[in-house]
């Protein structure tokens, strides 16, 4: 084989092959190229490997063109000299090699150089907690409306890591010290206080704590009229990054990504932060009709605009309202959301609320740049960054919505939410160990969801763990969790005595859901699935989506269905729908996962 230079031909064969596939990888994103395109090509690389040996075992490369071992005269003379071409030829490949190493390195550092969300000074990042209201509990609005404000003004300094609301307001009147509260938040300091507002004065006691020790850095009482709230705010911030030695970010496409209306309406402003709170108390309708009020006071909010598209559309694609309603819901939140991006093109959760909508209408594409766009302008804003952790998983941009999730979990340590949809988006690429240890870690702050762990073992085919999850499952869910473990046992009586079961309860099967977030018509789409049974899959999926639409949305990170990514009547679905192609998903069906775990 020496002789032959089969040896070289081989090593030149499979160098090639990872140049190759490092291009297709790295330029991929560029070109929205899908992840079946690497995995098929190394497939067809792996298999077209056997081939290229016997063909360089049968030929010969001579300065005659290629030729049969036998033909070749002279052969040792030749073969010395097709040697010393292959070896050229694979330091050339090796260079080119050695080149795409050094280029991801550098494209690496520079991606960590360019994260916002990582300071080189571990000392440069702060927890803004919630200040305390003094003003009645019709104030609470404003108390927690200041607080984020100051968070997003603060976000604005360079390398200065600031944590986000829904993990900084864990700590609403806690009892924990400082000491904890930093190492819970993975912070240096810690900024606390207090805030009434009574009248026409507005009155704020702040102090930065060193959180290690629980001494104070600095800290300051103020007595403002209410009208000079803004000015009030912008004092707090500059005395605060002048105390942590923190500089304002340079600015280049961007622009500084503001929660305050242009024209310094207070009153405005107080709509906007009325609005705020019920966003994030996720009663969107109220928080629409202050957004309202906001953009009615000034017309120019282009923040008021964005979450008051943003409300509409969530209510539209999700409360199941009836579909006239939903269309006049969804035509007022693509009217905002323009006028958002009319006055304001570099705020980055108007194009997230862009984003919102062209998801819920299935243009997967569109979606996809303009969650691009908003991630790129509000690197630090965890709701852009949620918002779109949805989408791009939605539409199967799996690697992209991993990213932006982790990216997330360095802002937002304790937001619970995002630890389960990391653990969805690590189920649905086949990383069942690592989704378990997130569910785990979700479930160590907020209620626990039995039904993902069933899943999981579901997934891996591990018929005693699912029995054992779906033992323990309460009573008024025991039938449905029963059902889905007995699918993938050796009993198949009992599977499907379980299914029977299941479908003889009517009122269930017509509930629209129950409390652990299940849709009872999906689920039974995915029981069948499990059974390989494509034809009522399709029946209980169509059913599902007839009655609950949003069900659509998520699909092609679903594993147990994505087992008929290939099969007519799943990609007429999905075509009927405006969904992209099953093939685009970067989600692995059961079926994959199952061969990817057996490999090892």
């Amino acid at each position: 084989m020496k002789r032959r230079n089969v040896l070289r031909a081989a090593a030149l064969y499979v160098c090639t092959v990872w140049v190759l596939a490092q291009v297709i990888t790295q330029l991929g994103p560029v070109f929205d190229t899908p992840l079946w395109v690497a995995r098929w090509f190394l497939i067809a690389a792996i298999i077209g490997f056997p081939f290229w040996v016997v063909f360089a075992w049968l030929y010969e490369l001579t300065p005659d063109g290629l030729k049969r071992e036998h033909e070749v005269a002279s052969g040792d003379s030749i073969r010395h000299l097709t040697g010393r071409q292959l070896d050229r030829a694979i330091i050339a490949v090796l260079a080119v090699a050695v080149v795409l190493l050094l280029t991801n390195t550098l494209a690496r550092h520079a991606g960590n150089d360019l994260d916002a969300d990582l300071p080189a000074n571990r000392e440069l990042s702060v927890a803004v907690l919630p200040l305390a209201n003094g003003g009645g509990e019709g104030q609470q609005f404003f108390s927690d409306g200041l607080s984020e404000s100051l968070i997003i003004a603060l976000s604005q300094f360079d390398g200065l890591k600031v944590i986000g609301r829904n993990s900084s307001f864990q700590f609403r009147d806690t009892t924990e010290g400082s000491a904890v509260i930093g190492r819970k938040l993975g912070v240096a300091h810690l900024l606390e206080g207090s805030v009434q507002h009574a009248g026409d004065v507005v009155r704020v006691s702040v102090e930065l704590i060193d959180a290690a020790s629980g001494q104070t850095r600095w800290s300051q009482h103020y007595d403002r009229p209410y009208k000079d709230l803004f000015k009030l705010q912008d004092e707090i911030t500059s005395a605060v990054a002048g105390a942590l030695h923190a500089t304002l970010l340079a600015r280049d496409e961007a622009a500084i990504q503001s929660d305050r209306p242009p024209s310094g309406s207070i009153e405005a402003y107080t709509a906007y932060l009325q609005g705020l709170q019920r966003w994030h108390e996720e009663d969107f309708p109220s928080a629409a009709g202050f957004m309202a009020k906001a953009v009615q006071l000034d017309p120019g909010y282009a923040m008021a605009w964005a979450h008051l598209s943003g409300s509409w559309s969530t209510v539209a694609a999700f409360r199941n309202e009836p579909a006239t309603v939903a269309r006049a819901h969804m035509r007022t939140a693509r009217i905002a959301a323009d006028k958002a991006l009319q006055l304001a093109p570099g705020l980055g959760a108007a194009h997230a609320a862009r984003a919102y909508l062209h998801f819920y209408s299935f243009d997967d594409r569109a979606a996809l740049a303009e969650c691009r766009r908003a991630v790129r302008l509000a690197a630090r804003d965890g709701t852009v960054l949620n918002g779109c952790g949805y989408v791009l998983g939605g539409i199967g941009k799996m690697a992209e919505a991993l990213g932006l999730r982790e990216r997330l979990f360095s802002i937002e340590p304790m937001y619970t939410v995002n630890y389960f949809q990391y653990a969805t988006l690590l189920t649905a690429t086949g990383r069942l160990d690592a989704a378990e240890k997130y569910l785990r870690m979700g479930e160590e702050m907020a209620t626990a969801y039995p039904l993902d762990h069933l899943k999981l073992a579901v997934l891996r085919g591990d018929a005693q763990a699912a029995l054992a999850i779906a033992g323990q499952a309460p009573p008024q869910d025991r039938t449905l969790y029963m059902t889905l473990a007995t699918q993938i046992g050796p009993d198949r009586l009992a599977a499907d005595q379980w299914l029977d079961d299941l479908l003889a309860d009517k009122s269930w099967v017509e509930q629209g859901g129950s409390g652990d977030g299940s849709d009872h018509r999906y689920v039974l789409a995915q029981i069948y699935a499990l059974r390989g049974d494509a034809g009522q899959a399709l029946e209980w999926l169509e059913r599902s989506v007839a009655t609950n639409p949003s069900r659509a949305y998520f699909l092609l990170a679903d594993p147990l269905l994505l087992r008929f990514r290939a099969t007519p009547w799943f990609l007429a679905f999905c075509r009927e729908r405006g969904l992209p192609a099953p093939s685009e998903s970067e989600a692995l069906s059961i079926d994959e996962i199952r061969a990817w775990l057996a490999s090892g």
